[in-house]
């Protein structure tokens, strides 16, 4: 083989390379912010950046901030808990552990044998975010901590330093979803394919935060609430929007539409009240 030709080909094959470990940080990249699939996403945009998940994620990062809101805790609390229950199971309720921990189960993959509950309470959620809370608060000067540092003295993990990788999303999610930072949280959806149930919405939310009375007026839930917990909720609806079947959320002059890829425009929507739309179903 001639020198040239050497040369030629060992450049062919180090481009070769390059292109298969860039396509392959890329893929990683990818995995990491978008972790969705087909048209629907939800999206916080937060000081300008974006950090995306899929609806049954966002559905539980809306739980755990609902719970942190409700216990009156700070957002740097719930910053905490998403991102530590990202890091344990990329904020899915599962009902299995691993080798480390065979009995974890949950969103934190709390453990009945670290006294944490029985599986059955752990596998409800809202226990499991509530308990969460419960032990960290116990963790002096929790706030000034670094999250790692926090997250580990409630946990107790094998890895303690993988919850760091999660913090920038952790502390996006918590600020949209306690109403910390207005109409920054938004979800991107395919139609609705039957229609919604308002009592469904209601129920849910009276659980989700209990300090409040939602009402029903034909296919609307009205939610009165101002501020940051009028926020909260607001961005709990569109979070929850694939589950319930929302179609509109209206709030302090800014409305969200589940076919608008955009997140939320300035309407006339009222100061001190939400109101919640939900699907007629198709063709209706």
């Amino acid at each position: 083989m001639s020198r040239r030709r050497h040369i030629r080909r060992w450049i062919t094959l180090t481009l070769l390379a390059a292109l298969a470990v860039g396509g392959v940080w890329v893929a990683v990249q990818l995995t990491r912010s978008v972790r969705a699939d087909g048209p629907d996403l939800c999206t916080a945009d937060v000081s300008g950046q974006q950090f995306h998940l899929t609806p049954e994620q966002a559905k539980y990062a809306s739980l755990i901030a609902a719970v942190g809101v409700t216990k009156g805790l700070p957002p740097r609390a719930t910053s905490i808990a998403i991102a530590t229950a990202m890091q344990e199971t990329q904020l899915r309720n599962l009902n299995y552990g691993d080798s480390a921990g065979p009995d974890s189960r949950g969103l934190f993959q709390q453990r009945p044998s670290q006294g944490w509950g029985t599986e059955a309470e752990i596998m409800d959620p809202y226990y499991s975010a509530s308990t969460f809370y419960a032990a960290l608060v116990k963790v002096p000067e929790y706030q000034s901590l670094p999250l790692t540092v926090a997250a580990q003295k409630v946990q107790r993990s094998a890895f303690p330093e993988a919850y760091a990788d999660q913090e920038s999303e952790g502390r996006a999610f918590a600020s949209s979803l306690t109403g910390q930072s207005p109409a920054s949280f938004s979800c991107s959806l395919a139609p609705a394919t039957g229609a919604g149930d308002p009592a469904a919405v209601r129920k849910e939310l009276t659980t989700a935060f209990p300090s409040l009375a939602p009402e029903i007026s034909g296919r609307e839930v009205h939610v009165k609430a101002t501020d940051s917990l009028g926020w909260a909720v607001a961005q709990w609806a569109v979070a929850n929007a694939k589950g319930f079947g929302i179609d509109r959320v209206d709030y302090s002059s800014q409305t969200w539409l589940r076919e608008n890829r955009d997140g939320w425009r300035t309407t006339q929507a009222p100061a001190r009240e939400i109101v919640i739309t939900l699907a007629s179903g198709p063709g209706a």
